[in-house]
């Protein structure tokens, strides 16, 4: 299912969604990428502009909804979701975008996060995975890497970190896609599939933090590893890496591996199948990592379920044929009631 458009839409453009605000980021941040594929994807969505809305918590993320040209709400910390949630079910015509980081979004808006992606609200989440706390100066955050030296793990971090994706899929998320800040074409074209989902959309983007984590991505995005070190997933098509395309992944013993295609022919891999609801490779697809395994780019899971939005609202007219009370009045003066002289 697509989100409703207007019928009389009035082409529009990147320069529409770029507001007048200086953007204050640290030269070469991942997050100017992010900022500039959102607005070239705004465009594209043929949706009522004043439809938009862009909410974000706290962070050098959060400042993302200062650029865009959009109603926005710059929220508090880990508490963006819960705003738009409420926003989303005041007004379902909404576009709804929520831009955190992994600080943000898994740390003190963990819990939000888990359950918007159970109930399935129809909500775009964008989630900018540096692997620090950036804004606050180099702190360590739920996705910092074993061993890593931060500011507050000066001796290296000792704390297992989260899998964005293995969290989003196991709390019940209908769509999951993971991009690099440095593939154009791949994170448009995912916002785009975002955008049309119906339901919680969840997109990961490895993002780049020059100043606290620069490089932290740099094996995986990296000009002269990417190849072999991510494999781009589309739906409908053999899961294949390498400069060459030599290298699939196939199941054996239950289990994902990664082997060199029979006579160097995709067939011998495994297919895609982002819309399998009960499939348990979406989850094995998440869980890759390098050195091992190529980490999966693109859309991993895409499948359909009620929205938490669309079950409220059936819920609430269900109520309101059901009842006897014509307003507020009529409930405080109905059952037990009594009246003081």
């Amino acid at each position: 299912m697509e989100t409703a458009v207007n019928d009389n839409f009035t082409e529009l453009t990147r320069k529409d969604f770029v507001s007048d605000q200086a953007v204050r980021w640290c030269p070469g941040c991942g997050d100017f990428m992010i900022l500039a594929n959102m607005q070239k994807a705004f465009a594209r969505m043929k949706h009522k502009k004043e439809n938009f809305l862009s909410v974000s918590g706290i962070g050098c993320s959060s400042r993302i909804t200062y650029y865009l040209d959009t109603y926005g709400i710059h929220s508090i910390h880990g508490r963006a979701i819960a705003v738009a949630t409420g926003a989303k079910l005041a007004n379902p015509e909404l576009n709804v975008w929520v831009f955190t980081g992994d600080g943000d979004c898994m740390a003190i808006g963990g819990n939000h996060f888990i359950h918007a992606c159970r109930r399935n609200t129809d909500l775009n989440i964008v989630i900018f995975n540096n692997k620090i706390y950036g804004m606050t100066k180099g702190q360590s955050s739920p996705t910092t890497p074993v061993g890593l030296k931060t500011k507050t793990s000066p001796e290296g971090s000792y704390e297992i970190p989260f899998n964005i994706g293995e969290i989003a899929i196991g709390a019940g998320a209908t769509f999951f896609a993971r991009v690099p800040d440095n593939n154009h074409e791949l994170m448009e074209n995912v916002m785009m599939q975002a955008y049309h989902h119906k339901g919680t959309s969840v997109i990961e983007v490895l993002q780049n933090c020059v100043i606290f984590t620069d490089g932290i991505h740099e094996q995986i995005t990296g000009r002269d590893t990417k190849n072999d070190n991510q494999i781009i997933v589309e739906h409908g098509k053999p899961l294949v890496f390498g400069g060459d395309k030599k290298m699939g992944l196939r199941v054996e013993n239950m289990r994902l591996v990664k082997a060199e295609l029979e006579n160097g022919t995709a067939g011998s891999a495994l297919i895609h199948d982002s819309g399998d609801v009960h499939s348990q490779l979406h989850m094995a697809l998440v869980k890759m990592q390098i050195p091992d395994y190529p980490v999966a780019m693109g859309v991993i899971r895409k499948v359909e379920s009620a929205s938490y939005a669309e079950s409220v609202h059936s819920a609430i007219s269900s109520a309101i044929k059901r009842t006897t009370f014509r307003n507020v009045h009529d409930l405080f003066h109905s059952g037990n009631t009594w009246k003081i002289e």
